[in-house]
């Protein structure tokens, strides 16, 4: 059987980019990812800045991450270039991704995150979480009409990253889908 999906989103999450910009919060390291990286290039995205982009990361999140229990999975604008940049501070391995391709940024009418089909899609059913700072009620909606798994959208606050009751709630959702795994 297959391990549940994690599907991590950088910016927010894992770089709580919302915090005041003149601390850096405990524990996080300052990674700055030049203009000239590539990331994104001709698709409107981390690229267009003209300064580096400043990213805190806590290393320590890596293991954390790791312990949990679920398979990682990159759901984040950075796609690939999560493994370059994030991957490495964090201490882990290179993950998989999810390429958001023409979709990317790309507003939907019905304000479902441009984010939850192509999440879905890539579960294909498995249960998954996913952690983000944008989810909204409506994803949570579209989730369950289009998802034939369980889903966790757990919500973390961009101005503190991922805190210790973020890994609790990840940690009881995996145990309770072990549960059910074993009870039915």
């Amino acid at each position: 059987m297959h391990r549940p999906l994690l599907f991590l989103d950088v910016d927010g999450p894992l770089n709580p980019y919302a915090a005041k910009s003149e601390k850096r919060p405990a524990g996080y390291t300052t990674l700055s990812v030049p203009q000239s990286s590539g990331i994104h290039e001709g698709r409107g995205g981390l690229s267009a800045r003209r300064r580096p982009l400043r990213v805190w990361l806590n290393p320590a999140h890596g293991r954390a991450l790791l312990r949990l229990g679920y398979e990682l999975c990159w759901a984040t604008s950075w796609m690939d270039d999560a493994n370059r940049w994030i991957a490495p501070v964090l201490g882990l391995p290179e993950l998989p991704f999810v390429d958001f391709g023409d979709v990317l940024f790309q507003d939907r009418p019905d304000g479902v995150h441009w984010k939850t089909g192509p999440l879905i899609d890539y579960a294909n059913g498995r249960p998954f979480a996913w952690v983000d700072d944008e989810q909204s009620d409506l994803d949570e909606t579209y989730m369950t009409a289009h998802h034939r798994g369980r889903g966790l959208l757990h919500h973390v606050n961009p101005r503190v990253g991922l805190r210790e009751d973020d890994f609790r709630e990840l940690t009881d959702f995996a145990r309770s889908l072990a549960t059910s795994r074993a009870t039915g």
